[in-house]
């Protein structure tokens, strides 16, 4: 079993919703500013968008990841990956802030932290530079495949594949990334590959 996120997606690609293609942005804004609310809470001092600095000391004095910032970190990992399938165009399930079976992240099992490193926590972020390079081309791809998809999509009705192997894997790969260096699921370094 990989000590990854894995990231798990039923992408629709026949029959697609062709009037929400043009409003997807503006019909998944309410979603996107419920999850952007935590962002917020971040500003204000009492919360990150993840739960990282709690965790990392956690891990660090008491070996220990607390299972309230695990089942948080889940929860909005998995609600952000809706929002973004949902606004990617890889489904037309509108993005609900419950669970949804088509769209699931799994974190890897950490048995409380004991599977975990105790002092990595506080270099991962430094491992994970050549990371973030590597994603932000992805995202600068994947956001020309969403281009080309919306069009075909907008008047065929059909996603193309081609585009979605990109996008979804993009999804994949930040998913694996932010499980290593922000929720701290992960102490094996992510591949680079989608």
């Amino acid at each position: 079993m990989s000590t990854h996120i894995e990231t798990n997606i039923a992408v629709s690609f026949e029959n697609r919703n062709r009037q929400t293609v043009f409003f997807r942005w503006i019909i998944v804004a309410p979603v996107v500013v419920f999850v952007s609310l935590f962002a917020q809470l971040a500003h204000w001092g009492f919360s990150s968008v993840l739960l990282t600095a709690p965790v990392a000391v956690a891990l660090l004095f008491r070996g220990v990841y607390p299972s309230y910032a695990l089942s948080f970190n889940h929860a909005l990992m998995e609600l952000s990956t809706r929002v973004a399938a949902y606004a990617l165009l890889l489904t037309d399930e509108f993005p609900s802030i419950e669970r949804n079976p088509n769209i699931s992240v799994i974190f890897p099992d950490v048995e409380g932290g004991k599977k975990l490193s105790r002092g990595l926590p506080l270099i991962k972020w430094f491992f994970a530079i050549p990371l973030y390079i590597v994603g932000a081309i992805y995202l600068l791809l994947s956001a020309v495949l969403t281009i080309f998809a919306w069009i075909s999509t907008a008047v065929s009705g059909t996603y193309p594949e081609w585009a979605a192997n990109t996008v979804l894997g993009t999804l994949k790969y930040w998913n694996r990334v932010l499980g290593y260096s922000v929720a701290l699921v992960s102490d094996e370094y992510p591949p680079f590959t989608l």
